[in-house]
């Protein structure tokens, strides 16, 4: 019974956290802190009393050496902890020499955030150790330690940096081939929910909650095919040389089964599946599954029968892929070889061209906007409205993404700090039960902190608020301080983002359009010039990669706050995307580079038009009131005319872009094309 609930809870972390990657990062942070805090308390009561100081930046460190060091490899990743120890300990030097002259340091610190956020150009490495420098000047200027205690706070960074290392390098070290195989387990367990939902909606009429219900699944598959694929070692041009290389096989065992899946998806909405035919591909009957494979051709073209050929595929690319995954476990992909998956160095744009370096300018100006205000509320306190400030920024690509940022950031701290004053004077004089409590709540926030950013800042102000009551500092002003410097970070963050150097979400939108248009015409060109195989694979993954960053930059158009347009158009829009993305990758699996053939040089040609259209008028398709699109009656590329079928459901997703424009209808062209050649 307790072996069964252990496999339900791998299956349910897999499911929700595919490789695990979440905890294991959450688990990195808690017990680097939990560490850091032993050694340092170790350190104080046996050989040295630390400051105040000492703890604080040992814990603050643990936490951004856990989350901001993304460096690939151990060694990497040792150099980045070290310099940003470095810069840690140079930065709290300067906030402790400049404490008898506070103006001059406030200064300093908004010259110590523009550094920090233009490190980012540098990247990952970049981006920690500009951290580190932050978060440990706000740490100094917040302790205020005197310079003869230097020596003593300088043990807390040291220390953290270490821990981090060993933790992250012997306790929960990185491994790809690890990764992999549990990216697959996922993908396979998300393949078998999709059944099991084919299941029960098999041999009956499919309403809008099924569908609904379906298209979610494909999401959450998508999903996680694209974090599988990350782990897939590949040249550095991306492309592998043939089928020969191990890496290569599975690479195509993974798009197969990820296509079979959308396929089964797409023709279940035309046609329901027979129910045994499901049954059989879930449950693996080799016999059943024949007798399918030999009625599928008395059935011909019927949609019926297209459904069918849908699920026969997806059962044989659900077996090669359990397949890799037995092989994966047996040799932990011991003969693919990562020496090739190399990281190409770019170069630097030092320009305000380059988006990085504008939001370090808007970072700084938000940041002196909030110190401004900040010290208006608190003298003591305005470091907290520094902060929001800084992080709002973090990891947004419009002022759209800013604004729900700093909303979420704002409503975590309100009602976390109401359930941490709640919990801190429940228990408070217990440490025995508020220390685990909070240990507890950062694990929590760390966990949840790719998911919503709103969960990890509201179990950080518990865990501010058990701090305040453990050291007895805990009072109602002061969380009104906390809550008052907050919303001034928040606001000043959002002001900015939509005032200097403003990024409008249609902007990003536009930008990521760019991007997808251009990843598909690089398909379709590579068709023209006959290339196939590997590379069209690669450009149609390219395109999925795309029209991921499309369903992101668009988020902030179809949230509840916004009043731009309507979510629904919104989704109607996507819709139209993820279906030309589907197509595409049909296309890239089903075309084989002919001799010649006008039809298709035609088609090619046609969607090429299409895309020449569509692209400039960027983003304001998804503003576009649309009716419910019908059906063509043809779906599948499961036999001979794939190529061609993909292609002409290229064109009609990219036709009904606008539906009212006056575009040249995709039928009407290929009708002109026709007379054209004839």
């Amino acid at each position: 019974m307790h072996l069964f609930s252990g496999f339900q809870a791998r299956d349910w972390l897999l499911a929700n956290d595919p490789a695990l990657s979440r905890l294991r990062m959450a688990l990195r942070v808690t017990l680097t802190i939990v560490f850091s805090f032993l050694v340092l308390l170790v350190i104080h009561i046996a050989f040295l009393p630390l400051p105040t100081a000492a703890f604080g930046l040992g814990i603050v460190l643990s936490i951004e050496g856990g989350v901001a060091v993304r460096d690939k490899g151990n060694s990497r990743q040792l150099v980045t902890r070290l310099f940003g120890c470095g810069a840690s300990l140079a930065v709290v030097g300067i906030a402790a020499g400049l404490e008898d002259h506070r103006l001059l340091s406030d200064f300093v610190f908004l010259a110590v955030i523009a550094l920090a956020s233009a490190g980012r150009v540098f990247g990952p490495r970049g981006f920690a150790i500009g951290m580190f420098a932050f978060t440990s000047y706000f740490m100094g200027a917040y302790f205020r330690p005197p310079l003869a205690e230097l020596p003593a706070v300088a043990i807390g960074p040291v220390v953290a940096v270490l821990v981090g290392h060993l933790v992250r390098t012997v306790l929960l070290p990185d491994d790809w081939r690890r990764d992999l195989l549990r990216s697959l387990e996922s993908v396979s367990g998300r393949i078998n929910q999709i059944l099991f939902k084919l299941a029960v909606i098999a041999g009956a009429e499919i309403g809008e909650a099924d569908r609904q219900e379906l298209r979610q699944l494909e999401d959450r598959l998508k999903e996680v095919v694209l974090m599988a694929e990350t782990f897939i070692p590949r040249p550095s041009a991306g492309v592998f040389d043939g089928a020969a290389d191990p890496a290569a096989e599975l690479a195509i065992r993974l798009f197969d089964a990820h296509l079979a899946a959308e396929s089964a998806i797409v023709l279940s909405f035309q046609s329901p599946p027979p129910f045994a035919l499901v049954h059989a591909v879930i449950e693996e009957d080799m016999a059943e599954l024949e007798r399918f494979e030999g009625m599928v051709d008395a059935v011909g073209d019927q949609p019926q029968g297209e459904t069918v050929r849908a699920l026969l595929w997806l059962g044989k690319a659900r077996q090669q892929l359990t397949q890799a995954i037995g092989e994966g476990r047996a040799s932990g992909f011991s003969e693919i070889d990562d020496s090739k998956d190399m990281v190409q160095s770019q170069a630097i744009d030092f320009s305000l061209a380059n988006p990085l370096l504008r939001a370090a300018l808007q970072i700084t100006i938000a940041s002196a906007i909030a110190m401004s205000f900040g010290l208006l509320l608190s003298r003591e306190r305005w470091f907290w409205a520094v902060l929001a400030s800084f992080l709002v920024f973090t990891n947004t690509n419009s002022r759209g993404d800013t604004a729900m940022r700093a909303l979420s950031r704002s409503l975590g701290t309100v009602f976390g700090i109401a359930i941490g004053l709640v919990l801190a004077t429940l228990i408070s004089g217990e440490p025995d039960i508020a220390i685990p409590v909070a240990a507890v709540c950062i694990f929590l926030a760390f966990y949840f902190l790719q998911v919503s950013y709103a969960s990890m800042t509201f179990f950080i102000s518990i865990v501010l608020c058990l701090v305040y009551g453990m050291t007895g500092v805990l009072t109602l002003d002061l969380l009104k301080l906390r809550i008052g410097e907050t919303m001034i970070g928040a606001a000043a963050g959002t002001a900015v983002a939509f005032i200097v150097f403003p990024t409008r979400t249609r902007g990003a939108l536009d930008s990521a359009l760019a991007r997808w248009f251009q990843a598909l015409r690089d398909l379709l060109g590579a068709l023209g010039e006959g290339k196939s195989g590997f590379e069209l694979m690669a450009l149609s993954q390219k395109i999925d990669a795309c029209y991921r960053d499309v369903t992101v930059a668009a988020r902030p158009l179809g949230s509840s706050w916004s009043v731009v347009t309507r979510p629904g158009q919104i989704r109607q829009t996507l819709a139209i995307f993820l279906s030309c993305t589907y197509w595409a990758r049909i296309l890239a699996k089903s075309y084989e580079a002919p001799a010649s053939d006008d039809n298709l040089n035609r088609l090619i040609a046609a969607d090429l038009a299409l895309i020449d259209d569509a692209a400039p008028r960027g983003s304001s398709c998804f503003l576009i009131k649309r009716k419910a699109s019908r059906t063509t009656g043809r779906h599948l590329p499961l036999s001979r005319e794939g190529a061609r079928l993909g292609l002409e459901m290229i064109g009609s997703a990219l036709e009904r872009l606008y539906p009212q424009a006056d575009v040249l209808p995709f039928a009407a062209g290929e009708a002109i094309a026709r007379s054209k050649q004839g």
